[in-house]
C-alpha cells in the first residue's frame, strides 16, 4: 500500500506543513507546482529531499488560484486547462530532474480534483495535459471517477486513491470542507480507517453505509493540523497489520 501526502505547499515567506517530517513517513509526494501553492525554491527543496529519501514525486496540479489555495471552483476552458496541466508538470519535472529523478505521476488538487472527478470535459482536459507531457504517465485519482474513465480511454494507467483523513458521502465523493466533520482529526479513527481501507478495500461513509474503494494509495493531507502524527499513526497501524508499504508506481 502506498502512503502519499500533499507537500511543497509553502510560498515565499509562508510555510505550510512539515515537509521534511512527512518525507520520512510517506512513499509518494504530491508536490505543489506553483498554481495553488509552492514556488521555485520550495519545489526545488522538496524534490531534492524526496530524491534523497527515495520518495516518488508526483505533480500536484491545480487551478490557477493562489489566493484560494486551489479550493475554489473555477470555470476554465478545457484547452486552457490542458495547457495549465502541461505547464505545471513540466515545471516540477525540471526540479525533479535537477535532483536526479523525475515526475512519475500526476494528482490534481482541491477544486480541480473534485470537479474532474465528476465532469467529463475537465477530466479529459487533465488527461490531455498529461498526454502532451508524456503519454502513459500515471494518474492518481478517485476510483471510478471521470478521471479514471478518461485515463482508461486514453490508454493511461489510473490508480485509485482514498483519503484517511476525510469523510466520504454515500456516493463515494469527499464531504465538502464547508460541512462539519469533513476533515477527520482523531488519530485513532484515522489510523483505523486507513488500516480498514488497506486490508478490506472498504470505508464507512458519513451516513454509516459501507463503500468499496479498493485504493492503491492512501492520502494524508500535509496541511491538516497534526498531519505528521496522523501519518505516523497510519504507518504504524499498517505495519502492525502486516500491510506492505511501498509506492504504487514501484509496485506497478
Amino acid at each position: 500500500m502506498d502512503l502519499n501526502s500533499d507537500l511543497g505547499e509553502g510560498f515565499g515567506a509562508w510555510k505550510m506543513g512539515d515537509d521534511d517530517a512527512m518525507l520520512d513517513i510517506v512513499t509518494s509526494a504530491n508536490v505543489a507546482c506553483g498554481f495553488h501553492a509552492g514556488d521555485p525554491s520550495v519545489m526545488r527543496r522538496v524534490c531534492e529531499r524526496a530524491a534523497e529519501r527515495g520518495v516518488v514525486i508526483g505533480a500536484h496540479v491545480a487551478y490557477r488560484d493562489l489566493a484560494g489555495f486551489g479550493r475554489r471552483a473555477m470555470d476554465v476552458a478545457p484547452a486552457d486547462l490542458a495547457d495549465d496541466v502541461l505547464y505545471q508538470i513540466g515545471a516540477l519535472d525540471a526540479f525533479a530532474r535537477a535532483a536526479g529523478t523525475s515526475v512519475r505521476y500526476v494528482k490534481p488538487h482541491g477544486a480541480l480534483y473534485n470537479t474532474a472527478a465528476v465532469d467529463p470535459e475537465q477530466a479529459a482536459a487533465v488527461v490531455e495535459g498529461i498526454r502532451r507531457f508524456r503519454p502513459g504517465l500515471a494518474l492518481l485519482c478517485p476510483p471510478g471517477s471521470e478521471m479514471a474513465k478518461q485515463a482508461e480511454k486514453a490508454g493511461f494507467p489510473a490508480y485509485a486513491e482514498a483519503f484517511a483523513d476525510r469523510a466520504y458521502t454515500p456516493e463515494g465523493l469527499l464531504v465538502s470542507r464547508k460541512l462539519p466533520g469533513a476533515v477527520l482529526h482523531d488519530a485513532d479513527e484515522v489510523a483505523s480507517r486507513a488500516v480498514a481501507m488497506a486490508t478490506t478495500g472498504k470505508v464507512v461513509a458519513a451516513d454509516g453505509t459501507e463503500l468499496a474503494l479498493q485504493p492503491h494509495s492512501l492520502c494524508v493531507h500535509g496541511d491538516t493540523p497534526g498531519a505528521v502524527e496522523l501519518a505516523r499513526r497510519i504507518r504504524a497501524g499498517l505495519d502492525a497489520s502486516g500491510v506492505h508499504i511501498g509506492s504504487f508506481i514501484e509496485a506497478a
